[in-house]
């Protein structure tokens, strides 16, 4: 009988410690912020998130859209007159003087690396006219990309308007957005930039705040760190290791660097990117029509676990051929799409491409050599 009583208890604890053990790779993450989120940035998934969606004060996170908007205005090599608006600014600066010329880029870099508030208006009075004309774009870029719970203010994240919020979700689609472009890339990455200085005989000399970059982890490729009194310690960050690229956002976490390691260490170690279609011809597709006639022009890889690599399904979807087609010139250049499913759920479409026959390789022997021989008769004829 004691037998069958130990059995039982021993049944009875390794069913609480399967039920007590994580069931995917993020279970056993556990962040300090009270918001959070880590991504991947090709596909958008999300491999953790916490309280993602709930609007709060971003404090100086805000500037990846400033950074962003002055990248994209096309005049970064301008010059940049100073205003007594910026060089009033309150909170961190890289110490602006009223009247000086700056180069745009340099403002971006002295933004971005040292979280310069007079940085953060200089660039919006230039680039949007006036403060308000760039918070007005800044809106207006958030709406285009997707961010739903997010508004901007200001271009510098002060605590001077009780409606400036975003999420951490929404940051992380910023950031995915912006480290699409290689310029913000390479700003973000920057660990040290050197600026003239008109007004002196020595150049500014800026570090990057980010300490993830400079000194905590190997793997980060960019970001930026953020801090007001009611916004508390705000982190966005980017960091790549062999084909994964992550993007991890924390607000009011007081640990943040570590919370950011401990998210990108979980994503590292358990997803990778799997090529679920690759370029070129679309093999299994044996319609007589379309048979070998079909390609897509990229490739799509998505971050999965080792227990999730067979989640995947495509279907495939083609126009059915037109009576006019028997004339190649009136087939479109896509003719379908490839859908890709992954545990039932649509993650990417694909648009399927129509090889066409090309022209100049049906051109005959005899025709290439009427035309050589009509060439060196002209030559005769014309001396």
């Amino acid at each position: 009988m004691k037998k069958w009583n130990k059995l039982i208890v021993f049944s009875f604890i390794a069913a609480l410690l399967m039920l007590a053990a994580p069931h995917n790779a993020s279970a056993s993450i556990s962040v300090s912020a009270r918001n959070a989120i880590i991504i991947e940035q090709e596909s958008g998934r999300i491999l953790y998130e916490k309280a993602a969606n709930d609007p709060q004060r971003i404090a100086s996170i805000t500037k990846i859209m400033t950074a962003i908007l002055a990248i994209e205005s096309g005049k970064l090599d301008d010059m940049v007159k100073i205003s007594e608006k910026a060089v009033r600014a309150e909170g961190s600066s890289i110490y602006l003087k009223q009247g000086e010329e700056v180069k745009l880029e340099d403002l971006v870099y002295g933004l971005m690396l040292r979280s310069g508030n007079d940085a953060a208006v200089a660039i919006s009075e230039y680039v949007g006219g006036s403060l308000d004309g760039f918070v007005y774009l800044m809106n207006q870029k958030a709406e285009e990309i997707g961010m739903t719970r997010t508004h901007f203010a200001n271009p510098h994240g002060l605590d001077d308007d009780e409606n400036h919020l975003s999420t951490a979700f929404d940051m992380a689609i910023l950031t995915r957005y912006a480290m699409d472009n290689e310029k913000y890339q390479k700003v973000a990455g920057t660990e040290v930039h050197r600026a003239p200085n008109p007004t002196e005989a020595w150049d500014r000399v800026w570090k990057n705040k980010n300490r993830l970059l400079t000194e905590l982890y190997d793997n980060t490729t960019g970001g930026k760190t953020g801090y007001t009194k009611r916004a508390k310690r705000t982190l966005v960050s980017s960091a790549s290791k062999g084909n994964l690229d992550l993007i991890a956002v924390t607000l009011n976490g007081p640990d943040d660097w570590n919370d950011h390691i401990q998210m990108f260490e979980n994503g590292f170690k358990n997803y990778q990117n799997v090529e679920v279609l690759s370029e070129g011809d679309i093999e299994t597709i044996n319609d007589d029509f379309y048979h070998n006639r079909v390609y897509l022009n990229h490739s799509f890889s998505y971050p999965v676990t080792k227990d999730e690599k067979n989640s995947f399904e495509v279907k495939y979807k083609l126009t059915k051929p037109k009576q006019d087609w028997k004339d190649e010139e009136n087939i479109p250049e896509i003719v379908g799409k490839a859908t890709i499913y992954f545990e039932s759920a649509e993650v990417k479409s694909l648009p399927i491409y129509f090889k066409k026959e090309d022209k100049k390789e049906e051109k005959s022997f005899f025709d290439s050599f009427r035309n050589l021989f009509t060439a060196i008769v002209g030559v005769k004829i014309d001396g």
